[in-house]
């Protein structure tokens, strides 16, 4: 070990699992530090996961000496803290898989089930901006659904397996409920024709299925389950169980939103984003009001702001089909006084010509109300090639 490196102490007495919680924590930390600042009110109802990370922040001791039960309560509390961040916590495998299939699961089973099934009503309003509403009664999707798909049906797959049939029955019917939330808010966004809303929840359900698929792929479930039949692939093929508004969102997903809604890699670099919750990338490319956030924010400062300027810049680059960074760029310097000029000289020379030459530039002079229009008049023309569904039938 070199000079002057101090190894990082595990705190888990517990074995045969992964991560160390304090060293979870600390990554909980990186990406989310706004967490453990009081930014966010912790104390109200659904908030409990929060305030968990919290309590154990300030008392790492408590972590030595506890059960598998614990350990995957905090796995899930870390994951759905940062899962709307820009670098989510590694901990998938372990909530979707190993953790379930742990030398002692026995004994802790039925807890995480029970656990996971509580966790579909956790809020995690304040730790993403990837969301979409049902105006009827409120209730929110985000991509957090899918996070959660993904370890109800691992917990399905392990109580099946240690012949759970209580817990089994409970855990298909909380997928089924969440399922048919999804479709719900699908079905009353094209009913409202609130275009852009729907533009938005196609990624969202498309992620959420995407994660359901997987990970029933990786417990390689029997394809002769009627239960495997009802839930799989939901995006893809029509099921009788279900509107085939399901199919035709993902149809809607693969036309519009695809390229844009992917892991953000050049937006991990400026560090200055993860400071407040309010910074939470949203779903692309509908990123006006999150540029007019950054631009406006006295959380950062002109030479925070230019960095983000760059890594919108550099994102579009990597995927240039990519137009909800243009629209974040647009709004952002918008709201500053002198507009790009007052970044400039916070931003080397030859990328400052570089923005000002490029598609970027040129597709930034469109307004919203234009590039909106666009994508409605695109969504209200598009046939889905599988239902025959079009946005207005």
């Amino acid at each position: 070990m070199a000079m002057g490196k101090k190894k990082t102490k595990s705190s888990m007495n517990l074995k045969g699992v992964g991560i160390a919680p304090n060293i979870l924590l600390k990554h909980v930390e990186n990406t989310a530090p706004f967490l453990f600042q009081g930014e966010i009110d912790t104390q109200v109802d659904g908030r409990e996961y929060l305030e968990k990370l919290r309590f154990y922040k300030k008392n790492l001791k408590q972590l030595n000496n506890i059960d598998l039960a614990e350990y995957f309560h905090i796995c899930l509390c870390a994951h759905w803290t940062t899962a709307g961040t820009f670098v989510p916590t590694d901990v998938d495998n372990q909530i979707r898989e190993s953790l379930w299939k742990h030398g002692t699961i026995q004994k802790y089973i039925d807890k995480m089930a029970k656990l996971t099934i509580e966790s579909w009503k956790w809020d995690y309003s304040p730790v993403t901006n990837r969301k979409s509403y049902n105006r009827i009664n409120d209730e929110v999707m985000s991509t957090h659904e899918g996070t959660w798909l993904s370890v109800a049906i691992g917990a399905y797959c392990a109580l099946v397996k240690n012949k759970k049939s209580e817990l089994i029955s409970d855990m298909a019917d909380v997928i089924l409920a969440e399922i048919k939330k999804e479709e719900d808010l699908l079905l009353q966004l094209r009913e409202d024709r609130d275009h852009i809303n729907f533009l938005r929840a196609a990624p969202l359900m498309a992620h959420n299925f995407g994660d359901l698929n997987r990970v029933m792929d990786q417990w390689q479930m029997d394809p002769e389950d009627p239960f495997f039949k009802r839930i799989y692939k939901l995006g893809h093929f029509v099921n009788p169980n279900y509107n085939p508004i399901l199919v035709y969102t993902g149809s809607v997903n693969k036309e519009f939103s695809s390229k844009e809604n992917h892991r953000h890699m050049s937006m991990r670099q400026p560090k200055c984003l993860r400071k407040s919750h309010d910074f939470l990338i949203p779903v692309g490319p509908f990123m006006d009001d999150w540029g007019c956030t950054l631009g406006s924010s006295n959380k950062l400062d002109l030479s925070e702001k230019a960095e983000v300027v760059v890594a919108l810049f550099e994102g579009f680059k990597r995927q240039d089909q990519a137009l909800g960074y243009i629209r974040a760029y647009r709004n952002l310097v918008e709201q500053l006084d002198g507009g790009m000029a007052s970044l400039e000289q916070f931003i080397p020379f030859d990328v400052v010509s570089e923005i000002k030459k490029s598609k970027f530039s040129e597709l930034a002079k469109f307004t919203r109300e234009d590039f909106e229009a666009e994508y409605k008049k695109a969504l209200d023309d598009f046939v889905c090639p599988v239902t025959n569904l079009s946005f207005n039938s």
